[in-house]
């Protein structure tokens, strides 16, 4: 060996290599020199150089034995970040969730680097303060700042700027003239800690043993699942709130997963009459500034309590030593772009890495999380009765096929008239469908054009509020025309069926007297108006409520006492293997907003279906014929929990090339007698957004890797290439 190889060779062996993940869709790890001088281990977030630009990333590992030919390649981290390292707990889910998905690991540490932007300390913020006088030139906007600013207080700059509807130009202005001081902001507070004593609520002889529960489940601090199955209105919330106090009390951190984090105005509410404080909020609709500075007290062990959508699950938390998933039946928990995941299912993984227990909560339990109960997997804990002893809703049938509603309308006469006398009692009335818009099709009375979306395979939904056509797959939207652009025929156009938007003309026509609102996703701008228009029916001034899906989750109406369930048939003929079970669910849920507060609750089911299972058991009030039903049908099935499945979706810009591929693939797809491969099939929506698709469906015996199987398989199968497209989902919920 000669003097100059000797020398490569032990410059090689002192330098220290670290493995990194990086956040974006690539699976494994780069290695990267350590600077003298640097200290770095396990978990710690760097910048590292990737292609031209930095990125941030985690260490994932020491590279002990790096390849001594690629010393000279290998290029140097950036910095460390001063944040806390992701811990070995948080760094095991991203491994875990990646390999069992077949995601990217790289796209699972994206969501607990929260997208990976504004890491580090917080920028200093810098604020204007009036500290001299008026100058001689004063224009109107000069003086509406300089009122805004009169206190004598700090205020940020760009809040003042907004306040007094003057751009940054006239603050800089003031500043000149030495009207106006800049300062640097202080840095805002840490979080106050909730008081687990702070309001401790009474509870009935019912509540407190589930109470006591909840308290021995939270105080023993191992893992351990425990389903909180209680109906609606009887206090779930409050009791796992105990939980909480426990947790808060021993030093550790809680997190609540919530479905529909911009729903959640009444709980913050309620949180805070029990604690003192708020909890720390974690979803999309969050500022940077405030991401990133909850994203810190998250993982400074500052944040006690974070209640959050389903990305909070993958965030850095310091000590965590409980986690509640509420409303745990709800499809919203699965991520359906990305990382394909069920945040569910994920949160019981992620309290098993780091042994602490988890409280799913709900008043109609997932089909796979009432077989775990069943089969004591995990621990029950009921509350079968209303709080303060209001009962539960009586519910009917209304047979649409002897009471028909009349011809054009959409509410039978039966719940035309129980509206009426709701309305006279002053109390609220919710009529549910589910179906955003006006209607579902329009189509041409002169030649029956029906309008399609151009690049999905799916009717365009009439939006009459905002005057347009709009498909709910992709997006696309249209001005509603007066012409039809097939015949040329003049006010021909009919729209076909109901949606919201149409149901509350209806409801207007048929109650002039009453005030009605729509509760619609697409109706929504913010998580303020949602939470505004939710005060208004709380506080009584709405006396019709027409709504989607929305308003099943979880609010507290004091004078909602009927709800009129409009087609009630509208989710069991889509083929969804899920499709009764998320009916029953979704009914259930609806109609238990009826009768918290006082009175009698009463649901109304129009259906063309009364016989149907699902109708029974609710009419019944029957949940566990309901159960006993699906389950016994899912065993015999083979459909999960008593099987597995996964989809395969083929994608691309034209039809040859999808169906090539898929068929190409199913044709090389492992022989195991446990498992069926079924399809390739054009997916349900056969186009989305120009989109050529075709699936394959996986099923197999419960006690089989499937994730193994797909793995093997796809890396022995044809690669995509060119705008081909393919997507694995484990465990789908979604059949479209």
């Amino acid at each position: 060996m000669d003097h100059a190889t000797r020398q490569t060779s032990s410059s090689a062996a002192s330098t220290r290599v670290v493995d990194v993940l990086v956040p974006v869709a690539l699976n494994q790890n780069y290695s990267y020199r350590v600077p003298r001088g640097m200290e770095l281990k396990a978990g710690d977030v760097v910048c590292v150089p990737l292609g031209p630009r930095e990125v941030v990333a985690v260490v994932w590992a020491e590279n002990a034995n790096p390849d001594p030919r690629l010393h000279n390649r290998l290029k140097d981290v950036g910095e460390k970040l001063d944040v806390p390292p992701l811990k070995e707990d948080l760094r095991s889910l991203v491994d875990w969730v990646a390999n069992y998905t077949l995601s990217a690991r790289g796209m699972v540490l994206r969501m607990a680097l929260r997208m990976g932007e504004n890491l580090g300390p917080e920028r200093m913020r810098l604020g204007v303060r009036l500290v001299g006088p008026a100058p001689q030139r004063l224009t109107p906007a000069r003086r509406r700042l300089i009122e805004v600013l009169s206190d004598g207080l700090l205020h940020g700059k760009s809040d003042a700027a907004r306040e007094a509807g003057v751009s940054s130009g006239v603050v800089d202005g003031l500043v000149d003239e030495g009207t106006l001081a800049i300062e640097v902001m202080p840095p805002p507070l840490a979080p106050l800690a909730p008081d687990p004593s702070f309001a401790q609520p009474e509870f009935s002889h019912q509540q407190r043993a589930a109470v006591d529960m909840m308290r021995a489940l939270a105080a023993n601090g191992t893992f351990h699942v425990a389903l909180l199955d209680g109906v609606t209105g009887s206090g779930k919330t409050e009791v796992y709130f105990e939980a909480i106090a426990e947790v808060v009390r021993r030093g550790k951190q809680t997190l609540i997963l919530m479905p529909e984090i911009a729903l959640t105005g009444q709980f913050l509410d309620r949180f805070a009459q029990r604690f003192g404080v708020r909890p720390l909020e974690w979803h999309s609709e969050l500022t940077p500034r405030t991401r990133q500075r909850n994203w810190a007290a998250i993982s400074a062990g500052e944040a006690p309590v974070v209640v959050g959508a389903r990305s909070a699950l993958f965030l850095p938390y310091a000590d965590l030593g409980l986690i509640i998933v509420d409303e745990e039946h709800d499809q919203a928990y699965k991520q359906d772009d990305g990382a394909h995941y069920h945040a569910r299912d994920m949160a019981v993984v992620r309290a098993h890495i780091a042994k602490i227990p988890i409280v799913l909560a709900s008043a109609t339990p997932s089909v796979e999380t009432e077989v775990n109960a069943r089969k004591g997997r995990y621990q029950r804990v009921a509350l079968p009765s209303r709080f303060g002893g209001q009962h539960m809703p009586h519910i009917e049938a209304i047979d649409l096929r002897r009471a028909p509603p009349p011809r054009g309308r959409f509410i039978s006469p039966p719940l035309a008239e129980q509206i009426r006398f709701a309305i006279e009692k002053r109390e609220q009335a919710l009529l549910f469908l589910n179906r955003r818009g006006y209607a579902p099709l329009t189509l041409c009375r002169a030649c029956g054009h029906r309008f399609a979306c151009t690049i999905c395979d799916a009717w365009l939904v009439d939006h009459r509020f905002r005057q347009r056509l709009v498909c709910h797959h992709c997006g696309f939207s249209m001005p509603r025309p007066n012409i039809c652009p097939h015949c040329q025929a003049e006010e021909s156009l009919v729209a076909v069926g109901p949606g919201v938007e149409r149901l509350q003309e209806e409801a207007a026509a048929l109650f002039p007297e009453a005030r009605t609102m729509v509760l619609s996703s697409d109706l929504i701008t913010s998580i303020e108006t949602m939470r505004s228009e939710l005060n208004e029916i709380a506080e009584g001034r709405v006396d019709i409520i027409i709504g989607t899906q929305l308003v099943a989750k979880g609010h507290n109406f004091p004078r909602l006492n009927l709800v009129g369930v409009i087609d009630a048939d509208l989710g069991l003929g889509n083929g969804d293997p899920r499709a009764a079970e998320r009916t029953f669910q979704l009914l259930n849920q609806v109609i238990g907003r009826a009768g918290r507060d006082q009175g009698r609750g009463v649901g109304y089911l129009q259906t063309h279906q009364p016989e149907h299972p699902v109708m029974k058991a609710l009419v019944a009030n029957d949940r566990e014929a309901f159960y006993a039903s699906e389950i016994d049908s899912r065993e015999r099935t083979g459909y999960p929990p008593f099987g597995r499945l996964a989809s395969l979706i083929i994608s691309a810009g034209d039809r040859p090339t999808a169906e090539g591929f898929a068929r190409r693939l199913a044709a090389v797809a492992p022989i195991d007698e446990r498992i069926q491969v079924l399809g390739p099939a054009e997916a349900p929506l056969a186009v989305i957004k120009g989109r050529y698709r075709f699936r394959i469906l996986v099923k197999s015996l419960r006690n089989v890797d499937l994730s193994e199987y797909l793995r093997e398989w796809l890396t022995a199968g044809p690669k995509t290439k060119g705008n081909l497209k393919l997507e694995v989902d484990v465990d789908p919920q979604s059949f479209l």
